[in-house]
């Protein structure tokens, strides 16, 4: 869905409005059992959780996170594209965000943690919220093996743990590199906070964050 301004931002204000879905709803995830050990002073990992701007909100409120940069992973590697192109469904790309962070503040289990119990339901097969399509799967990335251990280990650990009526889909995925989407997708929600899909699907997500992690959430977003 190409989220264009002026006309179609009143006609997709209308529509929500009547619409029947909701955001993601927010359920506290278990600490992780297994946590991956840092490697370096700054360590980064990518999650495919829905439309990007919601998940670069969240984790931009998340003490720790110096950088949270909007683009797409999953593809072939070397592919060229961008966001008209992903959205056409069939790159195999998924719409992303690349988490820069200290593990010192905020551990890659930590951020699991968030990514589960506030941004992304695991049970939908190719689609969060309003959008639909393998571009708005979700997975987890893993840019290293501690990562992966750690994140084959949570996966698990949700599947027993029994917090959602349907199976986890969400899938730990080779990680093939990393495109940025234009600079008109960064910071989305911090520069337009009053957009109509902002406040229908994603503002409640940071609110989630705030009230269910207080101790890892900063008012300040990152950069």
């Amino acid at each position: 869905m190409r989220r264009a301004d002026g006309i179609f931002l009143a006609l997709f204000a209308a529509l929500t409005a009547a619409s029947p879905l909701r955001a993601e709803r927010p359920v506290l995830a278990p600490v992780p059992a297994v946590d991956a050990s840092p490697g370096r002073k700054l360590e980064t990992a990518a999650f495919a959780g829905g439309c990007f701007w919601g998940v670069e909100g969240v984790f931009s409120h998340v003490k720790g996170v110096h950088l949270a940069v909007s683009g797409f992973a999953g593809g072939p590697r070397g592919r060229k594209v961008d966001y008209e192109r992903v959205s056409e469904g069939d790159t195999g790309y998924a719409e992303a965000v690349r988490v820069t962070y200290d593990p010192k503040l905020v551990s890659y289990g930590a951020l699991l943690r968030i990514f589960f119990s506030v941004i992304a339901d695991p049970t939908t097969l190719n689609a969060q919220g309003p959008d639909r399509g393998t571009q708005y799967r979700s997975a987890l990335f893993p840019l290293n093996a501690e990562q992966v251990k750690a994140a084959d280990a949570y996966l698990i650990q949700l599947g027993k743990a029994g917090l959602w009526r349907d199976p986890i889909v969400t899938r730990v995925e080779r990680f093939t590199g990393f495109q940025d989407a234009d600079s008109y997708h960064q910071d989305f929600m911090r520069r337009n906070p009053r957009h109509p899909y902002i406040l229908r699907w994603d503002a409640s997500k940071v609110a989630a964050l705030k009230a269910m992690f207080p101790a890892l959430y900063r008012d300040k977003p990152s950069a």
